[in-house]
């Protein structure tokens, strides 16, 4: 463990207040143009405004200053692992996320679905964000032609939308290696690129991979939208300490997607079934209503904050983010001993990505000190008491929050 998460674990102790972790993917974003508003200070959020008024604000670096972090990475800074300490690649966290058992040396790969157009240059990263229904159709004829390669079994599975999950499985107790460059360029106007091993372990892996890749772009020449794959995140299996022995919780997870389901399940949280479409908020609310006398900690994840942003579309994310706000009061009523509202990383719809702009957290609890902050903006966080703060710090204040941290030393 990390020494805050070691010096954490030593300090908590069970109590019966309950702590609820709002993320809102890739909430984070930036004016369209100089001196103009980002998403969330655009956006009409009086429910927001509101509890901005009575809690403490901040700014959260996921990794670094700098650093432009994934989900996965962006998510574990949350929940007070490390991310420079801890690393698994997306791969295994949407294997997990999907019910898929990975064994030694097996390795798991993410993939998009992507639109390929003349000479194989890249036009569009997601196809167009194909429904769930052709996913399955595509991921069915991917397995018909790609059961193995070179002797080695390929498993091909839906994730959602353009994602889908490849696990290529080791034989004979040779495992494969992991570490390898992606296929994925990230950004379209250029060729996907060859997968290069980076360490001789991983040289077969790379070969699998690339072969993959080809026979893929052959089966779907016909498909006009979905005819290339790009993939990035490779994993092997991963271990991660357990969250219930670093802070004595009791943790649910309300998250529709699957790889933020792989990642709350590696840590040891309970992934609680969520009813309707993986778009719509209240088979979420549903879920924590229902369950909420069973856990002491709830990771509740918005996604449609980070897709709306990473497709460029900046009136759609500010939507997203009211649509929340609407939502908001059905939350506050449980009432929360502690709640936090935060991101696990920036995607300004400027961007149409990620980005290493530090995320607004709020923490509200009844021995907070309240700031002189009027809303929940990146403008009003850096105002507040909490002050520019790296992920890992979050859970520990939560604690402290929520009176479940006993005094360090004498």
């Amino acid at each position: 463990m990390s020494d805050l998460l070691d010096t954490v674990r030593g300090l908590a102790k069970k109590t019966d207040s309950k702590i609820l972790m709002v993320v809102l993917d890739g909430v984070g974003g930036l004016p369209l143009t100089l001196n103009g508003d980002t998403e969330l200070a655009t956006a009409q959020t009086p429910n927001l405004d509101a509890l901005a008024r009575e809690s403490q604000l901040g700014l959260v670096e996921l990794v670094g200053a700098g650093i432009t972090p994934g989900s996965g990475p962006g998510h574990l800074s949350l929940f007070g692992y490390d991310p420079l300490r801890y690393v698994v690649g997306r791969g295994a966290l949407s294997a997990v996320g999907i019910g898929v058992k990975l064994n030694s040396g097996d390795v798991a790969v993410r993939g998009n679905f992507a639109t390929l157009g003349r000479d194989r240059l890249i036009l569009d990263r997601r196809a167009g964000r194909p429904s769930d229904e052709k996913n399955v159709e595509i991921v069915t004829l991917l397995r018909q032609a790609i059961p193995e390669i070179d002797g080695v079994p390929v498993e091909i599975y839906t994730e959602s939308e353009h994602r889908f999950v490849v696990v290529f499985r080791s034989q004979g107790g040779e495992g494969l290696g992991a570490n390898l460059s992606d296929v994925d360029p990230q950004v379209t106007g250029v060729q996907p690129m060859l997968a290069q091993a980076q360490d001789p372990a991983s040289a077969k892996t790379a070969g699998l991979v690339n072969a993959f890749v080809a026979r893929a772009e052959a089966t779907l020449k016909g498909e006009e939208q979905v005819n290339g794959v790009l993939f990035r995140g490779y994993s092997d299996v991963p271990h991660f300490p357990s969250f219930e022995d670093a802070y004595q919780l009791k943790a649910a997870c309300i998250a529709s997607y699957p790889m933020y389901k792989g990642l709350a399940s590696l840590v040891g949280m309970d992934v609680l079934e969520v009813e309707g479409h993986e778009d719509a908020l209240d088979g979420k609310v549903e879920a924590l209503t229902q369950n909420w006398a069973k856990y002491d900690f709830f990771y509740f994840h918005v996604k449609k904050t980070d897709s709306t942003g990473e497709d460029g579309d900046f009136a759609e994310k500010v939507h997203k983010i009211e649509i929340f706000d609407e939502l908001l009061p059905q939350l506050l009523a449980l009432k929360p001993d502690v709640l936090a509202i935060v991101g696990d990383h920036s995607t300004p719809s400027k961007l149409l990505s990620h980005s290493w702009h530090p995320v607004p957290l709020l923490i509200r609890s009844e021995y907070g000190r309240r700031d002189m902050t009027a809303r929940y903006t990146e403008e009003e966080a850096q105002k507040g008491s909490l002050g520019l703060r790296r992920g890992p710090d979050v859970m520990p204040l939560l604690m402290a929050n929520a009176l479940k941290l006993n005094k360090y030393g004498a």
